[in-house]
C-alpha cells in the first residue's frame, strides 16, 4: 500500500496475545528468581498491514489492553502515533500508570511505529532517522544460579562471537560475589569489558566494599548496585566508587519525568532505558532527548531484536544489552531476528518496520489462555 502523506489510516483491529516460554535453566539475580519469560505480543492492522509490538510482562498486561486499551485504538489513525498515545495516557489515569500498565502501553506503542513504517514501506530506523548503522552489543546473563563452569563457559562464549564486553549478575550471595567475578575474568581473557549487574541487592556500604574488590579484576560497570529507587545511595556510590567505573540504572523507567529525577539526582554516569517499559519508541526516544540535554550516555535495556531500530536512531546510545533470555526467545518467536556481526546488531533495511514476522506455529504451543 503506497500511502499519499495527507492520508489517514484507521486502525482496524488491535490483537493481544501472551506467551510463556520455560528458561533453558533455573535463573536468578541478587533478588529475584524464574523459570519461564512471559511476552505480550500486541498485533495492529490498519490499510490491511499488520504490525506488532511487544513487551516483557505478566499474561495480565494482555487482558489490559484487550478490554480497555483497544478500544481507544479502534476507527482512528495509525500514522498519528502522538495522538493515539496521548489519548491512551488518559485513558489510563485512574488505574496506576507505571509498572504493568506502562508496559502494556508500551508495546501498543511499538505497535504503532511498526505498522506506520510498513505502511510506508520503509524500516523502523529510517522513519526515525539513522544516527548510527549499528548498534554495539554487551553479552548478558551469568546468573547467580550458574554454577561456575557454566558462567565462565557463557560469557566466555560471546567473547568467542566477537562481542567484547560482557555482563554478570551479582548479589544473591555477595561473600561469594568477589570469586565469581574472578571465575568470569579469567574465562574471558584481560582485555573484554567486565560488566557486573546487583539488581539492587546491596546496602550503600557492601556495595562501596564490593566496588573496590570488583575493580581488582577490571570491571568497569556495576548496575544498580542499590535499588534504582534509592537515587541519593546511586548519587553517593558514583562520587566513591573506583576510578573507571561507571554507575548504571533506569531499566524500570515508566517515563520521561522518571528519567529526568534520576538524571537531576545526578544518579547515574549512564542511563538505561527499556523500549518495553518506558512507553515503547516514543518513550526510549524521550530517553534519549534528556540524555543528550544533560550530558549522559544511553543503554538499551534487553528485548535487542525490538531495540536494534531505535538504538540505531538514538544520538546518545553507547551500547544494546543482548540478553540471554531475550535473545533465545526472540529467535524462537520471530522471523528476521538480525544476527550479531563483529559486536553489533544492524537492522535489515530490506524489511519494513521492525523487520520482525511472529512465527504463529512455533509461538501456538506456549499461548497463555485462548489464542486471538
Amino acid at each position: 500500500m503506497v500511502l499519499k502523506h495527507s492520508e489517514a489510516v484507521p486502525i482496524e483491529r488491535c490483537d493481544v496475545q501472551a506467551y510463556e516460554i520455560p528458561t533453558d535453566a533455573p535463573e536468578a539475580d541478587g533478588t529475584a528468581e524464574w523459570n519461564s519469560t512471559t511476552l505480550v505480543v500486541v498485533e495492529l492492522t490498519a490499510g490491511g498491514t499488520r504490525g506488532l509490538g511487544y513487551t516483557y510482562a505478566d499474561a495480565s498486561a494482555a487482558d489490559l489492553i484487550r478490554r480497555s486499551l483497544a478500544r481507544g485504538l479502534q476507527g482512528h489513525d495509525v500514522m498519528d502515533v502522538p495522538a493515539r498515545m496521548r489519548t491512551l495516557l488518559g485513558q489510563v489515569r485512574n488505574k496506576g500508570r507505571p509498572g504493568l500498565v506502562a508496559m502494556a502501553l508500551s508495546a501498543v506503542d511499538v505497535a504503532l511505529w511498526d505498522t506506520k513504517a510498513r505502511l510506508l514501506e520503509v524500516p523502523l530506523v529510517r522513519l526515525l532517522g539513522a544516527a548510527r548503522s549499528a548498534a554495539p552489543v554487551y553479552g548478558s546473563g551469568g546468573f547467580t544460579s550458574y554454577p561456575i563452569a557454566r558462567l565462565q563457559a557463557q560469557l566466555a562464549g560471546w567473547v568467542e562471537q566477537g562481542i567484547p564486553r560482557v555482563k554478570m549478575k551479582v548479589g544473591s550471595r555477595p561473600d561469594e560475589d568477589p570469586a565469581r567475578v574472578e571465575a568470569a575474568r579469567r574465562a574471558i581473557g584481560p582485555r573484554a569489558a567486565l560488566f557486573v549487574d546487583g539488581n539492587g541487592a546491596y546496602t550503600v556500604a557492601q556495595a562501596l566494599l564490593l566496588a573496590e574488590r570488583f575493580a581488582a579484576h577490571g570491571v568497569s560497570w556495576f548496575e544498580e548496585p542499590v535499588s534504582s529507587d534509592d537515587l541519593d545511595g546511586l548519587h553517593r556510590l558514583r562520587a566513591r566508587v573506583p576510578a573507571g567505573m561507571a554507575v548504571a540504572a533506569g531499566e524500570y523507567g515508566d517515563s520521561g519525568l522518571y528519567f529526568r529525577r534520576m538524571l537531576e539526582a545526578g544518579a547515574v554516569d549512564v542511563l538505561q532505558a527499556d523500549a518495553t517499559r518506558c512507553l515503547g519508541i516514543s518513550g526510549f526516544l524521550q530517553a534519549d532527548a534528556l540524555c543528550d540535554a544533560f550530558g549522559v550516555p544511553l543503554s538499551a535495556h534487553c528485548a535487542p531484536a525490538l531495540h536494534v531500530h531505535v538504538a540505531c536512531a538514538a544520538r546518545r546510545l553507547v551500547h544494546l544489552e543482548y540478553f540471554h533470555d531475550h535473545v533465545r526467545l526472540e529467535r524462537m518467536l520471530f522471523d528476521g531476528v538480525a544476527p550479531v556481526r563483529q559486536g553489533a546488531l544492524a537492522p535489515d533495511l530490506t524489511r519494513p518496520g521492525l523487520g520482525l514476522e511472529l512465527k504463529r506455529a512455533d509461538a501456538a504451543r506456549y499461548a497463555v489462555g485462548p489464542l486471538a
